[in-house]
């Protein structure tokens, strides 16, 4: 049966966005090599050192700009990421300079939180309610 091993986020910066996801959001550097202008660079989970990997993937094709531009702009977040409680880690990453478009909000089973990952994306946050 197929499982998730890698996953992507398209980001305008590679750079700018390890320094982000990693300084930031806690994620841990997994894979860095260099293809040229472009790497091949991975973040994992701080406790999850051989779990899911994300990719931040360069947005440089045109159709991927145009996409994440419209994507942006209508306040859909690309991708979702699961916290212990949102709320906390609202405050603790809004007292980092994380800057949230959605305060903590319920919905359902779940309390989301959605912010700015400074790469032209916006990135859900969701916990338990």
């Amino acid at each position: 049966m197929p499982r998730i091993n890698v996953t992507s986020v398209l980001v305008d910066d590679q750079t700018k966005a390890l320094a982000f996801y990693t300084e930031k959001l806690g994620f841990v550097a997994k894979t860095d090599v260099s293809l040229g202008e472009f790497r091949w660079l991975t973040v994992v989970g701080a406790n999850e050192p051989d779990g899911v990997e994300l990719l931040l993937e360069p947005d440089a094709h045109p159709a991927a700009k145009v996409f994440k531009q419209a994507m942006f702009d209508d306040g859909i977040p690309f991708t979702s990421f699961a916290v212990d409680d949102v709320t906390d880690v609202h405050a603790d990453l809004t007292a980092r300079g994380v800057r949230f478009v959605q305060a903590p909000t319920a919905m359902g089973p779940v309390i989301t939180a959605v912010l700015d990952d400074t790469c032209g994306n916006l990135i859900q946050l969701t916990s338990p309610a």
